[in-house]
């Protein structure tokens, strides 16, 4: 039976999983790119963009095991592109060009309907208007017993934070602070939710902290 995870998701030293004012020039809002210099280096991130060579040690291990045993993943609308309100037409189809690094069902959620887009490599994005329960159980049964990803962005993972259905999280913590943007854990009670901190390994660009909810 899979899990319900967070992989590899960056977090500033002052809490912020993503920069203010996200726009089509800035994908994970101002500045929200230094939070992931640990993985642009690795082999997988490499990989994923068509290249050669990469790291390989602490941070390389974390970016490997994000992508195993996934069978399907949750996305924020945010996570999807930076289109707010209804869609003004179908030409979107993500940040990632003809091929995104899924290969799974992904659903993306969202208050406006829209048909699902099939991609290359076995990605199709579905559009989830039914709230996070109904999409966490649409997606755990596409997974096919293999693991839930919810990707992001920073409100979605804090519903699903919130309502106790995430399994465990990996956070990794840049050696920066933003200031501004959207914090992850503002007025969440991780201890009083039930989650523990089991893994620690710190690597020259990251911290890595490895959180599971007990049962």
């Amino acid at each position: 039976m899979g899990i319900v995870k967070v992989s590899a998701f960056s977090v500033s030293l002052d809490g912020f999983g993503a920069g203010p004012r996200q726009d089509i020039y800035n994908p994970l809002g101002v500045r929200g790119m230094e939070l992931h210099e640990w993985v642009f280096g690795t082999k997988t991130f490499q990989e994923m963009h068509g290249k050669s060579g990469g790291s390989s040690g602490i941070d390389e291990d974390f970016a490997a095991q994000s992508f195993q045993n996934v069978g399907a993943w949750i996305l924020g609308r945010n996570m999807f592109g930076p289109i707010r309100g209804p869609w003004p037409d179908q030409s979107w189809k993500g940040w990632w060009g003809t091929n995104p690094p899924y290969h799974t069902p992904v659903f993306v959620l969202t208050h406006h309907d829209r048909p699902p887009i099939e991609m290359e490599g076995g990605t199709t994005f579905h559009f989830f208007t039914e709230g996070i329960q109904s999409a966490l159980k649409q997606a755990t049964e596409s997974a096919k017993g293999k693991d839930v990803r919810i990707g992001g962005g920073v409100s979605v993972i804090r519903e699903y934070l919130k309502a106790g259905l995430v399994d465990e999280m990996h956070l990794a913590i840049a050696p920066i602070l933003l200031g501004e943007g959207e914090h992850l854990l503002a007025g969440i009670d991780l201890e009083k939710l039930g989650y523990r901190s089991i893994k620690y390994l710190p690597s020259t660009k990251a911290a890595h902290f490895i959180l599971r909810k007990q049962p």
